[in-house]
């Protein structure tokens, strides 16, 4: 043909690259005009315009627009560098893709490739504006714009998918098995041009032109189907296991690697047992420990027999018999000790016990006893030291002693108009372990006679009492431990808070029985001004962990119920139906260490001179 053909590239862009090794191909191939003329006169029918008519614009194409674009220019001869300034960012390459792109793909497949010999048809030329993102088409006198790439992309879009459910066994991806005789069937060409035309990067017009060479001088017998390739999908973040191993992880930090990840679980099992085994240590050497102490204390029942049982009163005078009071009664000797150091000042007879439980069964048997306040007993005695099991309402043997106790304890203060306060079934279920119901009737009755314990089991006719304790508990603890006094006026925490859980139960919610058991043996001995002594020395073993940032913490930690405290107590094995506090370490050792310790500043007459200020009438 008598047109000349120029190819014109950009400076920067490097044809060989299409023809890399890394592509599956075992021929070497040349690219020149010659070869390029010659395959044009291959294609010749597909440039054809039927009947010269007007193309009008459909959608920013004509009708019989070709859904693949190339930068070609055939009559790039006319043009000069002069006359277009931007002539650098055009490429001029063949084209041999089908003018009707994908709809007539199968009406292709099956006719025989074009005559070669036929050259009298005029060849489109198609310029790709790389500044601009248009496309141009010029076909003799027609020229046809394209529209925006969103737009190509598109209408790309609607032809590839109406192609592929016409053509279910061929993709846009693998060229179709072509007859031995042909050398590239036109449609597959078209797929991949119409991939690659939208693109407005000038780099990728080098992987166009690649792409028509390749398909324009390839023998189809040396190529193979590329398999469909997927793009790898990565999750973002850590996954559900990496979730549950790092739950103490920070969510802004990127998740570890498995074998980090194992290494530091195995590091942390090995911690945790490493834990436990110096918990269970410790557990023990306490253990050990208070069987010595307790040991001790049974060695010296002589001495108790022949110096304190013929007259308690002795402890008084001697020190040292104080102090050996202070260690612990023998459990042989409790019962008696403790009943000597109360006394009886309400004159009860032995046979009281036996009236008032006859006056509550026959008011129970007649449903005259209140169902209210038999609900509130129930209640009482099921959180009674559940760990050791003896009060249990189907399995306990002093179940029914403690009930009838306190159901006998309700008549009798009936008489004064008085009903039940929670926390009295620990306070008989302790007397109930040591001695006999009658004599344990007895003691409890005059133990809560005391004027203290008496304003707290008062109800509300002894507020204006409780008031008065509570503002000599705070100037005690003003005194002696400045810091929990001023901590706990910063978040306003009263007394009323913590207090009436502890002085009701005499401790048993929130101590250890042992640690009870050495409490009750002093308060009987010293009277009101030792609950308030073991009252301070509990705050004095819970100091370090009493400065939190919110009330809320601190009195949850005050009931006992600090999450972490139970958290960590749950790790180590612990049980958690004894004292409250045992979660936070408390135990008979370390609070007779603080009580103790409180020798130096702690004064009886301190004690007295509050007491006449805030109850003159005492």
């Amino acid at each position: 043909m008598d047109d000349g053909l120029e190819i014109r590239l950009e400076p920067s862009l490097d044809i060989d690259d299409a023809f890399s090794d890394s592509q599956d191909f075992d021929s070497d191939y040349q690219f020149s005009p010659d070869s390029i003329r010659h395959d044009l006169a291959r294609n010749s029918l597909s440039w054809r315009v039927e009947d010269d008519e007007d193309v009008k614009p459909r959608n920013g194409f004509s009708g019989a627009t070709m859904d693949s674009s190339s930068t070609l220019d055939l009559h790039n001869d006319e043009r000069s560098e002069e006359d277009n300034p931007s002539s650098l960012q055009f490429v001029s390459i063949p084209l041999s893709s089908s003018h009707d792109g994908f709809s007539n793909n199968s009406e292709q497949h099956q006719e025989d490739p074009p005559d070669v010999t036929d050259t009298e048809t005029p060849y489109p030329a198609v310029v790709i504006d790389v500044s601009s993102h248009k496309i141009t088409i010029s076909t003799g006198n027609a020229q046809i714009s394209s529209p925006p790439p969103s737009t190509s992309i598109q209408n790309h879009s609607r032809s590839t998918s109406t192609a592929k459910s016409d053509h279910s066994d061929h993709s846009t991806k693998s060229l179709p098995a072509p007859e031995p005789s042909s050398v590239m069937p036109t449609h597959s060409n078209s797929a991949t041009s119409t991939s690659t035309s939208v693109l407005p990067s000038p780099t990728t017009t080098a992987a166009v032109t690649a792409s028509v060479s390749e398909t324009t001088s390839v023998p189809s017998s040396t190529l193979k189907p590329s398999s469909p390739t997927h793009r790898i999908t990565r999750s973002v973040g850590p996954s559900a296991l990496e979730k549950f191993v790092n739950k103490t992880r920070p969510s802004f930090l990127p998740p570890k690697s498995r074998q980090e990840d194992d290494k530091h679980m195995a590091d942390w099992e090995t911690m945790m047992k490493q834990s436990r085994a110096a918990a269970e240590k410790r557990r023990k050497a306490l253990q050990q420990r208070r069987l010595t102490r307790e040991k001790k204390i049974e060695e010296s029942l002589h001495l108790w027999e022949k110096e304190i049982v013929p007259d308690w009163r002795v402890v008084q005078k001697n020190p040292q018999l104080r102090k050996l009071w202070w260690k612990g009664i023998p459990t042989k000797l409790r019962a008696s000790m403790w009943e000597r150091a109360v006394g009886n000042p309400l004159a009860l007879s032995k046979d009281h016990f036996r009236s008032c439980n006859f006056r509550a069964k026959r008011a129970l048997n007649s449903g005259a006893f209140s169902a209210a306040t038999l609900s509130k007993i129930e209640d009482d005695i099921a959180s009674t030291l559940p760990s050791l099991h003896i009060f249990h309402h189907e399995t306990g043997p002093l179940y029914a002693d403690l009930k009838d106790m306190l159901c006998a304890w309700v008549v009798a203060r009936a008489d004064e108009g008085l009903g039940y306060t929670i926390g009295a079934a620990k306070v008989a279920a302790m007397f109930l372990i040591n001695m006999p119901i009658q004599q344990a009737f007895v003691v409890m009755r005059n133990l809560l006679e005391r004027h203290c314990l008496r304003s707290f089991f008062g109800g509300s006719g002894a507020k204006e009492d409780v008031e008065a304790y509570y503002r000599i508990f705070e100037t005690l603890l003003a005194d002696g431990m400045p810091k929990i006094y001023f901590n706990f006026k910063q978040h306003q925490v009263s007394p009323a808070s913590y207090l009436p859980d502890w002085f009701v139960p005499l401790f048993l919610d929130h101590l250890p029985f042992e640690a009870c058991a050495r409490i009750w043996d002093v308060l009987l001995l010293e009277g009101d001004s030792f609950l308030y002594r073991a009252a301070l020395g509990i705050l004095g073993v819970l100091e370090p962990r009493l400065f939190f940032p919110d009330r809320h913490e601190l009195l949850q930690l005050l009931k006992g119920e600090n999450k972490a405290a139970i958290d960590v107590a749950t790790r180590e094995g612990r049980p958690l139906d004894g004292g409250k506090y045992e979660i936070y370490g408390l135990d008979e050792e370390t609070l007779w260490e603080r009580i103790d310790s409180m020798d130096e500043w702690w004064k009886e007459s301190t004690w007295n001179r509050l007491t006449r200020r805030e109850l003159p009438d005492l």
